[in-house]
């Protein structure tokens, strides 16, 4: 996320945190998909991570995008961590480990959404040259531990490497070692969302299967297709996971609510300052819990929005969906995650389909396939079928579900072009990560090196 929200707006009641969901509801041709993808950033001298100051620096990055871009300056505690445009033309931020992040805009097709990141990339790739400095598309840090790992100056992010210890095993992990693909799309009313969320969470396993590409942890393979999924099923289990309210056939809007409101805050904003508020939930802040520890206690619009964005659920709910599951990659994953959830969930036909599909699904069924699915990829079973033959149905649902969209480029292409790596890994029956770990054993000689050539934008 690239810029915390400040709205001052006073919370007067409970259901004015549903309307707030609610009112992401828009008509069908309002729709638009809006693409994030992190890469992590090294010295192509060393493979080495870049810190955050210095002449060579994340900062000297960030300046000269600033410079190419004209975007507006995100400052925190003195120190440059973001870029927004001041057009609504996306945002560029920093994760907590340096990951170099775009939040693209809101477009109407993948065929701009593919311009887009990589009309980026190519801005970046000109600013990084002279610094010595590229960008590796995967899943996990495949190299440096965390004592390596440089850290980002930002609050938010003190206060969450304060607590995730508390709450994980692996908090950490995910904060500063991991990247990550992901798709943020629409919905028309709560039983459109609803019928989105639950579809998508179901499928969550599938993405994390197709996506894979983080099978190395400091410089060994780690048993493991999507290092990151399995990072996800001990980070923080009050905030992540698989939301069984969403698997009821009634869940609306006010269930997300209800959900969020017990989870822990991780902060509120306040004169410019990040206030620790992990002690207390969303629910206990609304009853007073904070009157004595802030000079203006009572919840606003601003701090509700701020809290959604701290729930990791495998999909998100703010004023629309977020497809959490799949792993960073190359550039080609880019174009393919949105073009994967595009097709499913932005055709009638496609969803009803996804939906009938995975209509026996039971939680249990899910949360264990969402376990098995990062160290097994696409053998990995539910209900008697593997992750292999349920996604050759879906990706079928998707890919029907773009060529009925008819977005077509200039060379009269639809967006379904887009689908070719996630195609290619069902024929192949084989992951990225799996492609790695191949590679690991013959030609890079046990060596995770050349990920760093091999993989790079």
């Amino acid at each position: 996320m690239a810029r915390d929200t400040t709205d001052q707006t006073p919370v007067t009641s409970l259901s004015e945190l549903t309307e707030y969901l609610a009112g992401g509801c828009k008509p069908e041709e309002a729709f638009r998909i809006g693409t994030e993808h992190e890469k992590f950033v090294f010295y192509r001298a060393d493979n080495s991570p870049v810190p955050y100051a210095g002449a060579r620096g994340i900062l000297a990055l960030l300046e000269g995008m600033q410079a190419r871009t004209g975007w507006d300056p995100i400052i925190d505690a003195g120190n440059l961590i973001g870029l927004v445009s001041p057009t609504g033309a996306g945002a560029i931020s920093l994760e907590p480990g340096g990951q170099f992040e775009l939040s693209g805009a809101p477009l109407e097709t993948l065929h701009q959404t593919c311009a887009e990141s990589n009309g980026h990339l190519a801005m970046l790739r000109e600013i990084a040259e002279p610094l010595g400095i590229r960008f590796l598309g995967m899943g996990g840090s495949p190299k440096w531990t965390l004592a390596d790992t440089p850290r980002m100056p930002k609050s938010r992010y003190d206060i969450m490497t304060r607590y995730m210890p508390k709450v994980g095993s692996q908090g950490l992990d995910m904060m500063y070692r991991t990247c990550t693909i992901q798709v943020n799309l629409d919905f028309s009313s709560e039983a459109d969302m609803a019928a989105k969320m639950r579809t998508s969470l179901k499928l969550q396993p599938l993405a994390t299967a197709l996506f894979a590409s983080s099978p190395f942890t400091e410089g060994k393979p780690n048993g493991l297709l999507s290092w990151r999924g399995e990072i996800w099923r001990d980070t923080d289990n009050q905030r992540a996971g698989v939301l069984d309210a969403v698997f009821r056939p009634d869940f609306g809007f006010a269930d997300y609510v209800e959900w969020a409101l017990d989870v822990p805050m991780y902060f509120v904003v306040r004169d410019g300052r990040y206030h620790d508020c992990t002690h207390v939930t969303f629910r206990q802040f609304l009853n007073g819990a904070l009157k004595d520890e802030l000079s203006d206690p009572t919840p606003n619009m601003g701090d509700w929005t701020n809290h959604l964005s701290t729930l990791f659920p495998d999909v998100r709910l703010k004023r629309f969906l977020e497809m959490r599951g799949a792993d960073g990659g190359p550039w080609r994953r880019i174009c393919a995650l949105p073009a994967f959830w595009v097709g499913l969930l932005y055709d009638a036909d496609a969803l009803a389909g996804a939906d009938a599909l995975t209509a026996g699904w039971t939680h249990a069924e899910v949360v264990a396939l969402r376990d098995a699915a990062p160290a097994k990829g696409l053998s990995a079973e539910i209900a008697g079928r593997s992750l292999h033959e349920i996604g050759r149905e879906v990706v079928a649902l998707s890919k029907a579900g773009l060529q009925r969209r008819a977005r077509l480029n200039g060379d009269g292409m639809d967006e379904s072009i887009f689908l070719l790596p996630v195609e290619e890994v069902l024929a192949k029956r084989a992951t990225l990560a799996e492609d790695m770990l191949a590679r690991y054993h013959g030609a890079w000689n046990g060596s995770v090196e050349p990920v760093f050539a091999d993989y790079q934008y």
